[in-house]
């Protein structure tokens, strides 16, 4: 009984993790660019009293064994990095990346950032900066007075200057992408940082046929969050955690019983 507590507290604070998981999940529901994470778990080890295949006094050998696991731990926490639904707005810096890719971003201690959330701003002397800040990598300025701006899928930045027909090219978005982007390391602020398993960032031209994705100008790539698969991963979280609980709680009633043959 006191093996089974054990192993069915391993059950309990599996799915807490989980739990922890979905409610993340949930929170970010309407965060730009967020993805969704998923838990993994694996059976813990197994206490083997006899072995498939050991010697029986009497018949060759036993067909199977006796093998008693001893629970389940968490293994990972992986990122989802499905396409989002792309919402439309008015904002001409709102850039969503339809595809592979992550745009770059410089952290004020000089740290590259990667980020799918495109809610980009001009700060005060032109700079195409995230909301907090952080500049785009490579470096845009928007010059003074640009009357409109425009962002093929391609990256490029062209701005319409007074006095002029044509629009002058003033930049090249380029995206990064990694060969393990589950290895990136949440930063917080929509931001990843890369990792010995992430691999190094490998830069390119926005564009299908360059094996990035498209920039989609106006528009913010929203949550891959799916309410529903949560609320309903929630419960069957929950059912899993009460049944742990339960056999915690029959192991309990079981000791009692036996202690109870002393009187």
């Amino acid at each position: 009984m006191i093996r089974a507590m054990h192993t069915a507290s391993t059950g309990m604070s599996a799915q807490q993790l989980n739990i922890d998981t979905i409610a993340n999940n949930l929170a970010n529901v309407n965060t730009t660019g967020f993805k969704r994470s998923r838990a993994e778990f694996a059976d813990l080890l197994s206490q083997i009293a006899r072995l498939p295949g050991a010697s029986a006094s009497n018949v060759g050998v036993f067909p199977v064994g006796i093998q008693v696991g001893l629970g389940v731990r968490p293994v990972s926490v992986s990122k989802e990095y499905v396409q989002g639904s792309l919402k439309q707005t008015t904002n001409p810096l709102d850039l969503a990346i339809e595809g592979v890719g992550f745009f770059q971003v410089t952290r004020p201690d000089g740290t590259t950032m990667y980020t799918r959330a495109g809610s980009f701003k001009q700060d005060n002397t032109g700079n195409v900066v995230s909301g907090d800040g952080d500049q785009l990598i490579p470096s845009i300025t928007i010059p003074s007075g640009a009357l409109q701006v425009d962002i093929g899928q391609d990256g490029t930045v062209s701005a319409l200057l007074p006095g002029v027909s044509q629009a002058t090219q003033v930049g090249q978005i380029q995206l990064v992408r990694f060969d393990n982007p589950s290895g990136l390391i949440a930063q917080g602020n929509n931001l990843f940082s890369e990792s010995s398993s992430s691999g190094p960032a490998q830069q390119g031209t926005p564009g299908f046929s360059t094996g990035f994705g498209n920039i989609q100008q106006g528009f913010l790539e929203i949550s891959n969050v799916n309410i529903a698969d949560e609320m309903v991963n929630m419960i069957i979280a929950q059912r899993a955690y009460e049944l742990n609980a339960k056999a915690i709680q029959a192991s309990d009633e079981m000791m009692q019983v036996v202690n109870g043959l002393r009187r």
